[in-house]
């Protein structure tokens, strides 16, 4: 889908928005934002609002669960050490 007016993110958002699952850039590809590190979009909401909800979230191809990503165990133990 074309970006619009409506699924547009402001680049200063985009700039400090990060992936939830790997904290990873994002970048924005029609009418969603993409982690560039594990692949997984997420839904950019009317008026620009972006979903970043893990459970809400497009896995890549051939991932079914968000504990299967590489990322995810980074996560898990980032969040174990602090």
């Amino acid at each position: 889908m074309p970006e619009n007016e409506q699924t547009k993110i402001d680049p200063k958002l985009l700039e400090i928005l990060r992936c939830p699952i790997g904290l990873a850039e994002l970048r924005q590809e029609g009418d969603r934002l993409v982690c560039t590190r594990c692949g997984t979009k997420f839904k950019i909401e009317p008026g620009g609002i972006p979903n970043m909800l893990i459970e809400e979230a497009e896995l890549p191809p051939g991932i079914d669960d968000p504990s299967k990503l590489p990322c995810w165990g980074e996560r898990e133990k980032r969040r174990s050490e602090g």
